[in-house]
C-alpha cells in the first residue's frame, strides 16, 4: 500500500499552509490557515471496504512546565507522547484521495462539528484536551487542525499521517470519540496501512 501528498515530501517540512500557527519574529507565532493537507493513496488489497486515516505527532512535551514560556526552552531529552491532529474513520473504498483543505479551511475557535467532515466520520482532536478552560477556545475539535508545537521546543516535531486498509465498511465509532478510540475499534480489522511523515517547527532555532 502507498501514500503520497502533493502538499508535503515525505520526511520534509510541511508548509505553514497547512499548519495551526506559523512563526512570527514579534509574538512567536501568528495563527495560519490551518488548511488540511492533500493525500492520495493506492495498491491497497482488493478486499480492501474502507479506510481510517490518523495523523500523529509523537513529539508533544510529556510535561508542560516550560512550553512557550520566555526565557525557557523545552530540552529535546524531554519524554514525549503522542498527540492526534486528524481522526477519520468509515472512509469508504472508492475514495482514494483528499484534496487539500476540502477537511479544514482556517481555525475554527471551540472546534469544527462532526458535520463538517465531507467524507467519513471525523473523530476529535488532541485540541479539544489542549483548550480546556479557555472560554475563549474550548469546544470539541472534530476533523483535522495542523502543527502548532512549543515555539521553544529544542525538538523538531514529526506528523505521521497513516492510511489504514480495513476489511468492515464501517466501525462503530460516533460523537467525540479519539485517536486511541479509533485505534482500539479498527485492530483487529486492518489488512495493511501506510504512513507519510512531515516535520514542523517553530522554533526559529530548529531547522524543519
Amino acid at each position: 500500500m502507498k501514500i503520497s501528498s502533493q502538499s508535503f515530501q515525505n520526511h520534509a517540512a510541511i508548509p505553514g499552509t497547512f499548519a495551526f500557527a506559523i512563526q512570527d519574529p514579534k509574538t512567536h507565532i501568528t495563527l495560519s490557515s490551518n488548511q488540511n493537507p492533500h493525500l492520495a493513496w493506492s495498491d491497497f488489497p482488493k478486499e480492501t471496504q474502507s479506510f481510517a486515516l490518523i495523523c500523529h505527532d509523537p513529539d508533544v512535551p510529556s510535561r508542560g512546565d516550560d512550553v512557550n514560556q520566555e526565557g525557557k526552552v523545552v530540552p529535546a531529552s524531554l519524554p514525549r507522547v503522542d498527540f492526534y491532529h486528524w481522526v477519520l474513520v468509515n472512509i469508504p473504498a472508492a475514495t482514494q484521495e483528499i484534496v487539500a483543505g476540502s477537511h479544514s479551511q482556517g481555525i475554527t475557535a471551540h472546534g469544527k462539528s462532526a458535520q463538517q467532515t465531507p467524507v467519513g466520520t471525523a473523530g476529535i482532536n488532541d485540541y479539544t484536551a489542549w483548550f480546556k478552560g479557555d472560554a475563549s477556545m474550548e469546544g470539541n475539535y472534530f476533523g483535522y487542525d495542523g502543527p502548532c508545537p512549543p515555539w521553544n521546543d529544542a525538538l523538531l516535531h514529526h506528523y505521521v499521517f497513516t492510511i489504514y486498509a480495513l476489511n468492515v465498511p464501517q466501525v462503530p465509532l460516533s460523537g467525540p470519540f479519539t485517536g486511541g478510540d479509533a485505534l482500539q475499534a479498527i485492530q483487529a480489522h486492518i489488512i495493511d496501512q501506510a504512513s507519510i511523515t512531515g516535520t514542523y517547527s517553530l522554533n526559529p532555532l530548529v531547522t524543519a
